[in-house]
């Protein structure tokens, strides 16, 4: 979960495909219900050819604006044989769809919640205003994050001092919350250079333009 453009469905759908990789058996759930900049769905090929199922909305290639699942996403609470990865829409209104799964998912105990965070993004440039966040997407999800993703991007221009100030940024934010910073999702191409230890290699999705 994330602010708008924060860059948490590229998290998503990589993270999905590194835990494919692995041997795995992994869902991906697109519960980006409102109308995002890119969406789960976008990447259909990408996680089909690396193993992932997609499980989308039945409004997830329309206008539709409103909070609606299929049947398929209750799988996420009863299929135990599979790892689901969940892309949840930006800020509190996209969380209001994981809302309804939140009773199933506490009470199995067996999850994380990444926080998804891009401090270039004009809405999370400074503590106050993540924070702000933060605790919208908490109260709308009824689930609290487990860990902070640092996704520091700004497209094509992104360099690996652009990632190393985002993991500045997130350690702050982790001295406030006491959230650990899990890992830094980095274009592949950056990866190395960031010298940074937990990296999720973003790779490149055909027609997708890195946000």
């Amino acid at each position: 979960m994330g602010h708008y453009g924060s860059g948490k469905t590229f998290t998503a759908v990589n993270y999905a495909t590194y835990l494919s990789a692995q041997g795995k058996k992994v869902s991906i759930y697109d519960m980006d219900i409102v109308n995002p900049y890119f969406r789960t769905v976008d990447a259909e090929k990408f996680l089909s050819d690396n193993g992932v199922e997609l499980v989308v909305s039945p409004y997830a290639e329309t206008n539709v604006d409103i909070p609606a699942m299929n049947a398929k996403s209750y799988r996420m609470i009863h299929d135990k044989t599979r790892y689901a990865v969940l892309d949840i829409g930006g800020d509190e209104r996209g969380a209001l769809a994981l809302g309804r799964f939140y009773e199933e998912i506490l009470k199995e105990n067996d999850y994380n919640a990444f926080w998804v965070v891009n401090p270039y993004r004009i809405e999370t440039r400074n503590f106050k205003d993540a924070l702000a966040i933060k605790d919208e997407i908490e109260s709308a999800a009824r689930i609290k994050f487990t860990g902070i993703v640092n996704c520091a991007n700004l497209g094509e221009e992104t360099t690996a001092d652009t990632v190393l100030y985002g993991k500045k940024f997130c350690d702050g934010l982790s001295e406030i919350t006491g959230l650990p910073v899990v890992f830094s999702a980095v274009r592949q191409d950056l990866a190395d250079k960031t010298g940074l230890k937990d990296v999720l290699p973003i790779r490149p999705i055909k027609y997708v333009n890195w946000i």
